[in-house]
């Protein structure tokens, strides 16, 4: 409600079904349907119907298409640039499985935000990504940053790293040319995916936030419900005023 009455509001697209099966996510595992070409229109009417300042979009992954469907993202991101022109526009992508011309037309689609999450650390992908890389993470950042974009990403805590790791992956995320980082707490979905290691204390995720922002990220949001999306539109301002966009 916070979000949604500033304007904010997430679609997530191409399905509900997703290729992968990541040990924290909720998202149904399998295959999944064919793609919806009408799909970035109605995504757009309905940002416009809503009346958003501030339009995310984000999909499952689909492995299963030859360019894990960023034709679908940059088809979303040009509708809605002409349903909503005042709007800003958000894409919250996977990592395409490497292929870098998907990347390059997701890229080519300026959105005002490119936002991958990392999710984690390192040493945990194996167990909790099986399908991603850290690097080949760490590298679609650095191009949305190379590309003039705002490059955004986002952490969960409580899976088993520590603090050591998360302060590492943070330096990582400077480097990249990352602007923006949201950290909140791994919350179990179901019964199926991995327990919660821990749950962190309100100082630590203070002490995130402090330690991204002394660093050099430009904006971080540290906090028990903390996720993606989170306030995004007020996230973003911060971010353009600084840059003196219009």
């Amino acid at each position: 409600a916070e979000c949604f009455s500033a304007g904010t509001a997430t679609f997530l697209i191409l399905g509900n079904v997703c290729t992968r099966d990541c040990a924290f996510c909720g998202v149904t595992h399998g295959l999944p349907e064919n793609l919806d070409n009408d799909e970035p229109r109605r995504v757009a009417q309905a940002a416009a119907a809503l009346k958003l300042r501030h339009i995310v979009i984000t999909s499952v992954t689909r492995d299963d298409l030859p360019d894990g469907g960023a034709a679908q993202f940059a088809a979303c991101v040009a509708e809605c640039r002409a349903a909503v022109p005042g709007a800003a526009v958000e894409i919250l992508i996977p990592d395409f499985n490497g292929n870098e011309r998907a990347l390059a037309a997701v890229t080519g689609s300026k959105p005002d935000i490119l936002n991958h999450n990392l999710e984690t650390v390192p040493r945990l992908y194996k167990e909790i990504r099986p399908g991603a890389d850290y690097r080949r993470s760490l590298g679609i950042l650095a191009r949305a940053h190379a590309s003039g974009l705002v490059a955004k990403s986002g952490l969960m805590v409580g899976i088993g790293e520590t603090e050591t790791e998360i302060r590492a992956v943070l330096r990582d995320l400077k480097d990249a040319g990352c602007a923006m980082v949201t950290i909140g707490q791994y919350l179990r979905p179901t019964a199926r995916q991995i327990p919660v290691a821990r749950f962190e204390t309100p100082l630590m995720f203070e002490t995130y936030g402090r330690f991204g922002r002394e660093i050099g990220i430009e904006k971080v949001i540290a906090g028990p419900f903390v996720r993606s999306s989170y306030r995004a539109h007020e996230f973003f301002q911060t971010v353009r005023t600084r840059h003196g966009a219009k």
